[in-house]
Formats: C-alpha cells, sequence, structure tokens
C-alpha cells in the first residue's frame, strides 16, 4: 500500500503494525497497485462476515480456518484504509451472511469498531439476523511483557468464540 499512498496527491498517514515487521510471504508479480479507497474480501464466505483490518488480519484468517473446519463458512473483509470507510463492501458482505463480526485491536469503548458496528447497524440492520460481534483489546494500558500482551490483544479463539455466538 505504499507505493499508491506515495502516488495520491492528498496527504495519505500510514500506519505500520509493529508486529508485522518480520511477516514473510511473497509478493505476487504484476499485481495491481492496491486501491486505497476499497477494501478486500481476503475469503469468501456464506454464513458470517469477519471484519478487520491490519495486524488482525492474519488472526482473523486462522479464526475462518478454524470455523470451515466447523463447517461454518467465514468471508473476511480487509478494511485497508480506515478512512475512507469503505461501508459499501461491508454492507454488501452483510447482505450476502446476514452477520458480522468486527475485530480491531483497539478497546471496545470509542473504537473503530464501534464505528463499523453502527454503521451496520445503521445501514444493514434489516439484514441482520444476530446482533454485531465485536472482539477488541481490553480496556487496560498495553502492557509489555508478551504474554500480557497476547492476554490483551484480540486471539484467534476470541473471534471464532464471538462467530460462534452469532451463528449458534
Amino acid at each position: 500500500m505504499l507505493a499508491p499512498a506515495l502516488a495520491d496527491p492528498d496527504p495519505v498517514l500510514i500506519f505500520e503494525h509493529g508486529s508485522l515487521y518480520n511477516a514473510s510471504g511473497d509478493l505476487l508479480p504484476g499485481t495491481d497497485p492496491v486501491d486505497l479507497d476499497h477494501a478486500a474480501i481476503r475469503r469468501s464466505g456464506t454464513d458470517i462476515s469477519l471484519i478487520t483490518y491490519g495486524g488482525s488480519l492474519p488472526k482473523t484468517l486462522a479464526a475462518a480456518d478454524e470455523l470451515a473446519a466447523a463447517g461454518i463458512s467465514a468471508e473476511v473483509i480487509d478494511l485497508r484504509t480506515l478512512r475512507p470507510f469503505d461501508a459499501g463492501a461491508v454492507a454488501a458482505s452483510v447482505a450476502r451472511t446476514h452477520r458480522a463480526v468486527v475485530v480491531d485491536e483497539a478497546w471496545r469503548t470509542g473504537s473503530f469498531a464501534a464505528e463499523v458496528s453502527a454503521r451496520i447497524a445503521e445501514e444493514s440492520f434489516y439484514e441482520l439476523d444476530a446482533p454485531v460481534e465485536r472482539v477488541c483489546s481490553a480496556e487496560v494500558p498495553m502492557p509489555y511483557a508478551r504474554q500480557l500482551e497476547e492476554a490483551a490483544l484480540p486471539q484467534t479463539a476470541d473471534i471464532v468464540a464471538a462467530a460462534h455466538r452469532a451463528v449458534d
């Protein structure tokens, strides 16, 4: 996303997730530049929409794998950008699945997950078959110790549990 951000004539603020610095993977050769205005569907599904961004994406994809093993088809939406927020992609996903879990590493109170949940309630309320679930960090100062940090941040098991609450 760095190349399109640098090419954009408007100011772009980039947040890098420190936990992803050591992540590795292959970039597909010849891929088109990332569209900064639209979310990406990282995994298609029919039973529940898992909506996230940034450092929560790998855990959300892992949760989708666990849900698939349990017979639940989860669609994973990677917001990629928070502003502009791609409300259309979220609404379209909720219209397909009728359930939503929003995953955010921020605190539950006043978080972007609260905004996404509010937008779903405002724009897709009649599409929902269950309340919107939010999986957020514990509302404590972020601890430095790795085990405590993992306890405070949303984990794959938390996402899976929220999805089961929405589906069951």
